[in-house]
């Protein structure tokens, strides 16, 4: 009798698998038909009954099953008590993977010490603030600094984007060109300039630097001193 119970538990939480399973499907089917400019990446439940989670070009949007309603901006669990901004912490996620998969391709990394502590940032060679921001960054230790390069300021950002990108050692181009000169060597080897664009539109980055942190919070939209991101670097160490 037990086992026939539990065969019996086996084939509803079956039927429950593929119910939800097909759910999803019809949502992202259905998403993508009322909004054709969007691509749907992914369709999951939320933890509220009958609210789904729909990401779509980067961005988060919410409906029921049957698209009667979509929502977008911020689901808030207050359950426990304390506001939990579930958008947000959500956001941070999809970040987190998608800069960690990018930077292998994408972006040039220095480390300093044992390099445990993480920031991607996205700087323009001719930007006055990224060259501030790269002295501060030389004065601190045990973090990896992953650079999306962002030339967003003419064509001798491109120029010198495309010279660090090409050199053999790439810290030292990079030092070189926020100091104002033009790195050596050359200049026409495969580059993920156009790829990095499309990912700072993904992101709204509207200027440089812009600075993430591993964990794929947006810790700055523009320059911090190296007190502050330490700060910022630590409160992910301490999660």
């Amino acid at each position: 009798m037990l086992r026939k119970i539990a065969a019996m538990l086996l084939v509803v939480a079956g039927l429950a698998a593929g119910t939800a399973r097909a759910s999803e499907a019809s949502i992202r089917q259905g998403f993508q038909t009322r909004f054709p400019n969007a691509t749907v990446e992914s369709v999951t439940r939320t933890p509220f009954t009958g609210i789904y989670e729909v990401v779509f070009n980067g961005q988060i949007a919410y409906t029921d099953e049957k698209l009667n309603f979509v929502l977008f901006g911020n689901l808030v669990d207050v359950r426990a008590g304390a506001e939990r901004n579930l958008t947000r912490e959500r956001s941070a996620q999809l970040n987190a993977a998608t800069l960690s998969k990018a930077a292998g391709e994408q972006a040039f990394k220095r480390v300093r010490g044992n390099g445990k502590r993480v920031l991607y940032t996205f700087e323009d060679p001719n930007c006055p603030w990224c060259k501030k921001l790269h002295g501060e960054l030389s004065s601190m230790t045990n973090i990896t600094v992953h650079t999306f390069l962002l030339p967003i300021l003419g064509p001798d950002s491109v120029e010198k984007s495309k010279a660090v990108w090409c050199a053999k050692d790439r810290t030292k181009a990079w030092d070189e060109a926020m100091q104002g000169t033009m790195p050596g060597g050359r200049r026409d080897c495969a580059n993920p300039i156009e790829k990095n664009l499309e990912l700072s539109q993904r992101f709204g980055i509207r200027g440089t630097p812009a600075i993430y942190l591993g964990d794929g919070r947006q810790v700055a939209a523009g320059y911090l001193p190296a007190s502050e991101l330490d700060q910022a670097l630590n409160s992910v160490a301490a999660k």
